[in-house]
């Protein structure tokens, strides 16, 4: 690493000596993602890296969790067969997935299990040794496992003592606001990025390889899960080019919003009341009764809710999924506000009305007991202790919850080396990466954090190893961007409006339109005004309170390219005619019926599965336009290899031109 001071003159003539730090691997982000590929950087040979973060606790992978929050991996467990082919035809039936990634993170998936348990995350094991497992949403084996509410947050508090006892530096306080992407006609490669400090100063970072995780799109969504904090920072690599895929592909579910946090697992397994009131408290109602005449098949599906969280638009007509249409209905549309009562049963409950399924998984757990909160005391008494932790008393109030944004399965489009398909040396990683088809087996996206990891740094280490990044031309580009950047603010501080108000503007958009209910003519307008006040903000810039608030700034302008992008690409795929899959419902008065108290209004989309065999890439531009195309997905490679001419081929190198 080597740093030095550059001459940047600004418009008001003055010459400014701006901090300058060149290093071979800058990691951008400090989630689970990010600290394990610096881990993996410099235990593979490549040992000068840079963390550039607002902070290592302020991830979404340190600040996030569930009731058990899954981590997926190869079943290490008992007598039931399982192999990475088997895994990856996991994957692959999910839809829209590219069949190598399916097969790379699945044949890693051990190798990078077994690194975190070496560095010593508590999963579970028997005392054989066997890590146990049970099974996730759309798993057919038990590969999963969880070391509780914070899974994420262990793997974060693990690796970060790895990094520090390896000496991995990381600069802390920064905000990064714009990626260096040097173009050279056709080629495009990363070079670098753009940071402002904790006091509003400029400092650039120039490298031969980024490593870019800074997680999903949680600022572009008014009803988010995602940590308050975490905004997101795809923008940047989309207003630079970078090929994106999937990005329509988002997963929704039950949260609560006082205290961001997924419901899931035992919270709804307990089977709370739920109930909805007015604006000020009052006209307490039950609404889950307005719909359900048989009232075993609603507490049952409560029930399920806690492993079928995430809205799957294959389990609204009759399945758990209505409960979140309903609880959308009253939060969205009468605007009431819903909650989780765990002091009290739904009205009429016993436990004789549930199913086999659900009645037989109470009885196990020990838990056919009165009440939903000494039924959660028995299951899971970390559950309410995480919420003690908030000063929420779930013994004393209720939960107030929605239907939130939780996680894209899309993202940036990447090859199975985890290197950008058309802007080299730039290497998406962690959930801005989008390797997820339309459906992805629960904690699949921890392992394909820890997985990309291992590939980029091996794959950096083995052909990304010697300089060539052209210094004179980056710090030419670098100053020019800062001047640019510098000129928006300055127009932004004259003629734009507030930052919170633009960010407020696009967030209840994406909120309205982009979420998991959608309809055609909602897009369309939605797309409309999306870019028109992109080009508004673009042209304008908007105004922020002081030096330290320039980021805010800047982050809004990239996030409101972010949400059109979205937009757009959401539009493509309903235009499209793919129909309700995944976590999205398409609404069409023309549509089938799903429940006889809901009007023609509510009418849906059923999914077109031919569909699923392609991927939907994305690019766009900073002029105001996006560009979708269906692509045929990747075969997965069948797995019959020869072991003397496999062995060769390693040796030689030769598996890293593949």
């Amino acid at each position: 690493m080597k740093k030095y001071r550059m001459p940047v003159q600004t418009p008001d003539g003055k010459s400014h000596d701006i901090s300058v730090v060149y290093v071979h691997n800058l990691v951008i982000g400090s989630g689970a993602a990010g600290l394990n590929a610096a881990v993996q950087l410099y235990q593979q040979g490549s040992a000068d890296i840079l963390i550039v973060t607002e902070g290592l606790n302020k991830s979404v992978s340190i600040n996030t969790g569930s009731d058990k929050q899954t981590y997926y991996k190869l079943s290490l467990y008992g007598e039931e067969p399982d192999s990475p082919y088997l895994m990856a035809k996991t994957y692959e039936n999910g839809g829209g997935m590219h069949g190598d990634l399916a097969l790379v993170e699945a044949s890693n998936s051990a190798r990078a299990f077994l690194n975190l348990v070496n560095l010593g995350v508590p999963f579970p094991r028997d005392a054989y040794g066997q890590f146990v497992g049970y099974k996730t949403d759309h798993d057919p084996r038990q590969r999963a496992t969880s070391i509780g509410p914070f899974t994420s947050k262990s793997m974060c508090e693990a690796l970060i003592i790895e990094t520090k006892r390896l000496g991995i530096p990381a600069h802390e306080d920064r905000n990064v606001v714009k990626l260096l992407v040097l173009k050279q006609g056709d080629q495009a490669r990363a070079a670098g990025a753009i940071a402002l400090d904790a006091q509003g100063d400029w400092e650039v970072y120039l490298s031969e390889n980024l490593i870019l995780a800074v997680g999903g799109p949680g600022g572009i969504y008014q009803t988010s899960v995602y940590p308050g904090m975490h905004t997101g920072a795809i923008g940047l690599a989309l207003l630079e080019g970078a090929l994106a895929q999937n990005l329509s592909e988002s997963q929704f579910g039950l949260a609560s919003i006082q205290y961001r946090w997924n419901v899931s697992g035992t919270y709804m397994q307990v089977i709370p009341r739920l109930f909805s009131t007015d604006t000020d408290g009052l006209e307490v109602h039950e609404f889950l009764t307005d719909y359900y005449t048989a009232p075993g098949d609603m507490f049952t599906h409560i029930f399920l809710k806690g492993y079928q969280w995430p809205f799957d638009s294959r389990k609204v007509q009759g399945g758990s999924s209505l409960i979140d249409i309903l609880v959308y209905i009253e939060t969205v549309i009468r605007r009431r506000h819903v909650f989780l009562d765990f002091r009290t049963n739904p009205d009429g409950f016993r436990f004789e009305l549930l199913s086999p399924e659900a009645y037989e998984y109470l009885s196990k757990s020990n838990a056919l007991i009165s009440t939903p909160i000494e039924r959660l005391r028995a299951m899971n008494p970390k559950a309410i202790a995480l919420y003690q932790r908030q000063h929420i008393d779930l013994e004393k109030e209720p939960l107030e919850v929605a239907v939130c944004a939780q996680h894209n399965n899309g993202g940036l489009a990447a090859n199975h080396w985890w290197e950008s398909v058309n802007i080299k040396h730039l290497f998406p990683v962690g959930e801005v990466n989008g390797s997820h088809g339309v459906y992805r087996p629960g904690g699949a996206s921890l392992n394909a954090g820890q997985v990309g990891g291992i590939r980029l740094a091996e794959y950096i280490v083995h052909r990304c190893q010697q300089p060539d990044l052209p210094i004179t031309q980056a710090e030419e580009l670098a100053g020019n961007a800062v001047l640019t950047i510098v000129d928006w603010l300055a127009r932004g501080q004259k003629a734009g409006t507030d930052w919170q108000t633009e960010r407020i503007a696009f967030q209840a958009r994406m909120s309205r339109s982009g979420a998991f209910i959608r309809s055609l003519g909602e897009l369309e307008d939605a797309v409309q005004e999306a870019w028109q006040q992109w080009h508004s903000l673009n042209k304008n810039g908007c105004c922020y309170e002081s030096s330290i608030h320039k980021a805010e700034a800047l982050n809004t302008r990239q996030l409101c390219f972010t949400h059109a992008v979205y937009l757009e690409t959401i539009l493509f795929l309903v235009k499209s005619g793919v129909g309700s899959r995944g976590s999205s419902l398409v609404i069409d008065s023309d549509g089938r019926p799903f429940h006889p108290a809901l009007g023609a209004n509510w009418n849906y989309q059923p999914e077109n599965k031919d569909f699923r065999s392609y991927v939907l890439e994305t690019v766009a531009h900073a002029d105001g336009w996006a560009r979708c195309t269906w692509v045929q997905r990747r075969p997965m490679v069948a797995p019959n290899a020869w072991f003397e001419t496999a062995w060769v081929d390693y040796l030689n190198g030769k598996i890293y031109d593949v």
